[in-house]
């Protein structure tokens, strides 16, 4: 798997290439989002480890252009920054970010989820079957409706997605903070919203129906 991490510090983009490297990824940097989008087109990552604070161009600009272009409009992107506030995480989303890791990274962390990532995308294409033949693709992140239209959802609106298919019932705020972010891990509840207004965007507003006072659920 290629590999494309983005910082303006020698010392992480060293410390976070040497780590991947020695796991068997294929790692190249660049030092800013403009260096960034120049670089994508011909390295064609599969994974781009982006900070989120950096000179001439930032990871948020970065990335509202990576999803423009037909050629990396796909490519995962995962945002690295020691900024940690609510209005932050859900300003990566917005942009189209996949998910967020906050520094100091942790090589541990950082290396089990890319190894997730890596396996998803060698792994072959296995479909969840869902109602009335709409489905998931896993690798892809992608949600295919019954009418066959594939929509590519981000890492955090697939996992909510496929939790609310998982059973015909409703699924609580709090179930859902568990099932997608984890234990111990707080999230504001307007993320949750921000997530949930994307999805309905991409796959439609009468498929998530929500359940006032209680939570969310999926119908089709």
């Amino acid at each position: 798997m290629r590999i494309l991490v983005v910082d303006d510090e020698l010392d992480i983009r060293e410390f976070v290439q040497y780590n991947l490297v020695k796991e068997g990824y294929e790692v190249a940097c660049a030092t800013n989002g403009r260096e960034a989008v120049a670089m994508a087109s011909d390295f064609r990552p599969h994974l781009i480890l982006m900070d989120m604070m950096m000179p001439e161009m930032d990871g948020r600009e970065a990335c509202r252009i990576l999803r423009a272009n037909p050629e990396t409009a796909k490519t995962m992107i995962i945002f690295l920054s020691a900024v940690c506030e609510e209005e932050s995480l859900v300003g990566c989303y917005e942009v189209g970010a996949d998910d967020y890791i906050t520094k100091p990274v942790s090589m541990r962390v950082l290396c089990s989820r890319v190894a997730a990532i890596n396996k998803r995308i060698k792994g072959a294409d296995l479909m969840a079957t869902m109602p009335n033949s709409a489905r998931l693709v896993e690798e892809r992140h992608s949600y295919i409706s019954a009418e066959n239209e594939e929509v590519r959802l981000a890492v955090k609106e697939f996992e909510i997605l496929r939790l609310l298919l998982s059973e015909p019932r409703i699924f609580t705020r709090e179930e859902i903070f568990e099932v997608v972010w984890g234990n111990g891990v707080v999230v504001g509840s307007r993320t949750l919203d921000v997530h949930i207004r994307h999805l309905r965007s991409k796959i439609g507003d009468n498929h998530i129906l929500t359940c006032k006072g209680v939570g969310f659920r999926y119908e089709e």
